[in-house]
């Protein structure tokens, strides 16, 4: 029987204090169904990478074609501080591909499960063993960085496993890895793996989440001795992805006092890669989501209110967050209190009973409430009628063909202006459009969400905005059957409500 826990539990003081993360988002995360970065996407997302002082950086798969291996090349040529690396089949044409590009090393991958030894490849266990010495030997040859793994390890014969990890670290391999190439195995049996080739030579872990064992096998790897994980950023990758790298990164410096990279720059990246790659970030999705550091039960918010810790593992500035407090049907008296507070209203006991009585009724209607639905409803309570300094008058937005453009004309205080953008489509274009004609670079979009409230041509969405200026954020919603003016509605509304207080 494996004492994993006691293993586990002597992490914190036997274990290495620094732990290499290589990231693999640019190649095992672009595998997944419906993403395709473009070059500028993959340096951009290299640079965050190397921001936050991830050591090696896997910038694709240089095998994959011309296009792969520009971007490559552009990211090795970025002056990064990072290892940059490619995937490498067990071909001596892709070590050659990725030597035209430049890269600092290869992560060689080659089968190690009968299934892939025989079924996949058609080959044997001998003819892999012995074609993986003469690779290693021809890249370390040409003087890069080499890793072996083994696809497919977790459900391979373990006496073959480690036959082929020997040979690699004796034909000069720098990093061997154990691979649970289809989320396959349990915590224990990546312990007993890993264990086993940490005595052959330095060790990395490369998991996936089909079981949702993903980060369970990380710490299980590294109790049994692994010095480097691969990762990608938010957890993006085939099938139900890999593991990510900011879960990774909060666990070990959080639980054992181990670190691995930046986490101030956590948030940022995780933006970034969204955004680049469409895949949207779960509410939920612990560091990143948008709820990790939210609060809406009254009795949670009244406790964070007291004391930051009540409700919270560590504080959300570490992982480059900030705390917010919701509105909604579980809200007490203190967060409506607060939200106001920040606002710069402050209602007698009579009317925040009202108020939060008022925002219950609306929420149980099935209505997400926002932070201007709050500020209407007390606005309402506490006859203070809205002060509003921004309206729309006019807007004209194109996206046939060309590059999408914008034109929009607001009214602030009276006085009219204008303002024109472009972007990667409309309603990109016109919120630039309203940057121009504010002129104001303190506001920022801080997050967008679109819902569809009924079917048809005639579809009405709703357009949800978080909208800040320095250190303050409202949220604001509107609905149109056109998402632009929506968006622009929306965006607007936040503005405004910032500048009124």
């Amino acid at each position: 029987m494996i004492d994993l826990l006691g293993n586990l539990s002597q992490l914190k003081d036997n274990s290495p204090k620094t732990i290499e993360i290589l990231d693999t988002t640019l190649r095992d995360g672009e595998q997944a169904p419906g993403i395709a970065l473009t070059t500028d996407e993959k340096v951009s997302i290299a640079t965050e990478l190397d921001n936050i002082g991830v050591s090696v950086i896997e910038a694709g798969s240089a095998c994959t074609g011309p296009s792969e291996r520009d971007a490559i090349k552009q990211i090795v040529n970025a002056g990064l501080n990072a290892k940059i690396t490619s995937f490498a089949r067990g071909i001596q044409s892709d070590i050659d591909h990725a030597l035209d590009c430049g890269v600092d090393g290869v992560t060689l991958v080659v089968p190690s499960s009968d299934r892939h030894v025989t079924d996949k490849v058609r080959t044997t266990r001998e003819d892999v063993i012995s074609s993986s010495v003469s690779l290693i030997e021809y890249a370390k040859d040409h003087g890069i960085w080499v890793e072996l793994l083994g696809e497919d390890g977790s459900r391979a014969n373990i006496d073959f496993l480690r036959d082929l990890m020997n040979s690699g670290i004796e034909a000069g391999a720098d990093w061997i890895c154990w691979a649970d190439t289809v989320g396959h195995a349990s915590p224990e049996q990546a312990y007993l793996a890993v264990s086993e080739f940490s005595q052959i030579g330095p060790t990395s872990t490369h998991t996936h989440d089909d079981l949702g064992l993903a980060m369970s096998n990380v710490l299980a790897s590294i109790a049994g001795g692994a010095l480097m994980v691969h990762a990608t950023v938010n957890g993006i990758g085939e099938r139900s992805g890999n593991v990510a790298l900011e879960e990774v990164a909060i666990a070990l410096h959080h639980c054992y006092d181990i670190d691995t990279v930046n986490l101030d720059g956590l948030y940022d990246l995780a933006q970034i890669v969204s955004s680049a790659t469409g895949v949207s970030l779960p509410p939920n999705k612990a560091v990143i989501g948008e709820n990790a550091f939210t609060h809406e039960s009254g009795i949670h918010t009244d406790g964070i209110l007291k004391d930051n810790k009540m409700y919270e593992p560590y504080p959300p500035e570490l992982v480059g967050r900030s705390r917010r407090l919701a509105i909604g049907k579980h809200v007490g008296r203190a967060g409506a209190k607060a939200t106001l507070a920040e606002h710069g209203i402050t209602p007698s006991d009579e009317q925040i009973s009202t108020i939060v009585n008022r925002v219950k009724l609306l929420a149980e209607r099935n209505k997400r409430v926002t932070d201007a639905d709050l500020l209407a409803i007390s606005d309402d309570v506490c006859g203070t009628p809205r002060d509003q300094k921004i309206t729309l008058v006019d807007l004209i937005a194109v996206s046939g063909g060309a590059t999408p453009t914008a034109s929009i004309r607001l009214n602030v205080d009276g006085e009219d202006r204008s303002g024109s953008g472009i972007g990667s489509g409309p309603v990109d274009a016109a919120i630039n459009a309203v940057r121009v004609a504010l002129n104001d670079s303190r506001f920022s979009l801080v997050s967008y969400h679109v819902d569809a409230l009924t079917g048809g041509t005639d579809a009405l969405v709703t357009v949800y905005v978080e909208v800040a200026r320095g250190d303050r954020t409202v949220s604001v919603a509107s609905s149109d059957s056109d998402i632009t003016r929506a968006s622009v509605s929306a965006l607007i509304d936040g503005i405004d409500r910032l500048m009124s207080d």
